[in-house]
């Protein structure tokens, strides 16, 4: 399959390419029905021949050009419907009916605030273009009306609020939030990509519009994404603050599969400055070697890293209800355990060389032994819950 992608250098255009290529390089096999064999990328750089050989070529067109942050309103009509009058024309020039996919936007549905929308009017003239287009060719014409697009490589300071968030918090920048209760509906670029995949094997997703409200329906004029997600500027500020201070507090916040907090906790990532991809951690040492907590969560306790010295002991105490789970990951030792009120000691040889998970039982007192009197023994410990120094749970008590 032929791939023609406008706009390829834009935002939606690179997560595209890039993803189209990692299946046609093989890399990414989660799509097996999808054969991409050749990728034409056509920008604003690119010349009125090139768009003449890739319409005569293409298989299926992704148009994702168009313009909305222009120098003046003509712009609008040139961007988005001039140049989608010239594609449409160059693919019926050719007779080529490939599949045509067009990116449009949410204000086309000129309700609300957008029925003033000079952007809206252009994005709905396009669309009306294509509809007509698929009329007399009979080709396949996708119309997508995209509400706020969000990301890895979303420009900050243009046209994302939520971009400009991300930059500026993990650049140590101000944000404004004008009003905190104003509610965004955000589309994620990762699942619009796989939803042009979705497209390319012939099962995108269909919709009408209820005003600015999607619609899914199977038999609807337009297509969409089957996943968005809505929050308030004043969330989405206090959720960024969040990522900003996990390297001083370590609490990885909730992010559950497919929630809205885990891709926006990736896309401020994208966001980071070389000097704040790395940080420090608080490694608390004594004689007996180290201890440093790694990740904390409010729901699923907090990992450590814990080192002995060659012949040293730690531990040598219990807990009511914390328990904790230990890894060995290089040296080796011996984990022991005794009930409370009893003489049975409960022992473990443990080794780096073959991972165990021993778990620290409550009510029994325990302690890790390094055995090695050349080698530190390193340990990753697991506790069931956030050390607290005001309610510690911790009684010393010799195995």
């Amino acid at each position: 399959m032929n791939i023609l992608i406008t706009g390829a250098a834009g935002f939606v255009g690179r997560n595209l390419v890039e993803n189209l290529k990692n299946i046609r390089d093989g890399k990414n096999r989660t799509r097996p029905t999808i054969v991409v064999e050749e990728i034409y990328e056509y920008d604003l750089a690119s010349t009125p021949e090139e768009l003449d050989e890739y319409c005569r070529k293409a298989d299926f067109v992704f148009n994702l050009a168009g313009v909305n942050r222009p120098n003046d309103l003509e712009e609008f009509r040139k961007g988005n419907l001039e140049f989608a009058s010239q594609l449409l024309d160059t693919l019926k020039k050719h007779d080529n009916k490939a599949s045509v996919m067009l990116s449009s936007s949410i204000q086309a549905t000129l309700a609300g605030r957008f029925g003033i929308s000079e952007y809206g009017m252009s994005k709905k003239a396009g669309e009306d273009l294509f509809f007509q287009y698929g009329k007399e060719t009979g080709a396949r014409v996708l119309v997508y009306r995209f509400p706020n697009l969000v990301g890895k490589w979303v420009r900050p300071n243009y046209n994302s609020a939520v971009g400009t968030f991300c930059n500026n918090i993990a650049n140590d920048l101000p944000i404004t939030v004008n009003d905190p209760a104003v509610e965004l509906e955000m589309l994620f670029i990762d699942d619009l990509i796989e939803e042009m995949f979705d497209a390319l094997e012939g099962k995108e997703h269909h919709c009408e519009f209820d005003g600015v409200e999607t619609i899914h329906r199977e038999d609807g004029r337009y297509c969409c994404t089957p996943v968005t997600h809505k929050a308030t500027l004043g969330y989405i500020a206090e959720c960024l603050k969040k990522f900003h201070d996990h390297p001083q507090t370590l609490i990885m916040p909730a992010i559950p599969e497919g929630s809205f907090e885990k891709k926006l906790y990736s896309m401020y990532l994208s966001y980071l400055p070389k000097e704040k991809i790395v940080f420090d951690l608080k490694m608390r040492k004594d004689d007996r070697g180290s201890f440093t907590e790694l990740i904390k969560t409010f729901d699923h306790g907090q990992i450590s890293v814990n080192i002995n010295k060659p012949g040293a002991t730690k531990g040598q105490h219990w807990h009511n209800g914390k328990w904790e789970i230990f890894i060995v990951v290089s040296g080796h030792g011996l984990i022991q355990e005794r009930k409370i009120g009893s003489d049975e000691v409960i022992e473990f040889a443990v080794t780096g060389d073959k991972m165990q998970a021993v778990q620290m039982l409550p009510g029994y007192t325990h302690n890790i032994i390094n055995l090695s009197e050349t080698e530190d023994l390193v340990t990753v410990m697991w506790a069931n819950e956030i050390f607290d120094p005001e309610h510690p749970d911790t009684y010393r008590e010799p195995v």
